[in-house]
């Protein structure tokens, strides 16, 4: 069985969206070892239509980047009801059908970790449909002030389990937590 998992960067106010708006000063080599470790699990990258459209057009064009080394070759599902299947970036493949199910199968199969990269909406629908096996947040001390966080005052309550966590040399949190349950009321 497959893990499905998921990092994402996150200011002490909750923003996930646009991190290079916070993290530019307090990425350091603990959490840039995180990161490796993060990519050689992983074999297949789940992105939602917004990050494949923003990264589609960077990674290509920086292929020294460490993280396009990572990114630029390996096979890639986009989730996305607007985009056409032909798909311009290499590795690049339309899901067709629904992600839930799409999931399951990949969960269900053989190989290395599936991590969803980015795409909020993506994150989301997994952790409240119980399929995402681990959801790393890389809290920087900084306060976005505005911007998408991940959880919505509307939002369900929901339980989470912390599995592992780090501080770094420069302050970030590196909490991982996993599995998810709806919180039931008493």
């Amino acid at each position: 069985m497959r893990t499905v998992t998921s990092g994402l960067f996150t200011s002490v106010d909750g923003v996930v969206q646009d991190p290079f708006r916070f993290q530019y000063d307090s990425f350091d080599d603990e959490l840039g070892a995180g990161m490796g470790r993060f990519m050689a699990a992983t074999s297949t990258v789940l992105l939602g239509r917004t990050s494949y459209e923003e990264w589609a057009t960077w990674w290509p064009a920086h292929p020294e980047d460490p993280f396009a080394r990572f990114i630029n070759p390996i096979e890639k599902l986009v989730v996305s009801r607007t985009l056409g299947p032909d798909l311009a970036w290499e590795h690049s493949t339309l899901i067709e059908g629904d992600l839930l199910d799409v999931v399951r199968e990949l969960r269900a199969g053989d190989g290395g970790d599936v991590a969803v990269c980015g795409s909020i909406s993506v994150v989301r629908q997994l952790v409240f449909a119980g399929l995402l096996d681990e959801l790393q947040l890389m809290i920087h001390p900084a306060v976005a002030g505005a911007g998408r966080r991940l959880f919505e005052p509307t939002d369900p309550p929901l339980r989470l389990r912390l599995l592992r966590s780090e501080v770094t040399s420069k302050g970030n949190v590196l909490n991982t937590y996993g599995p998810f349950e709806a919180v039931v009321a008493p």
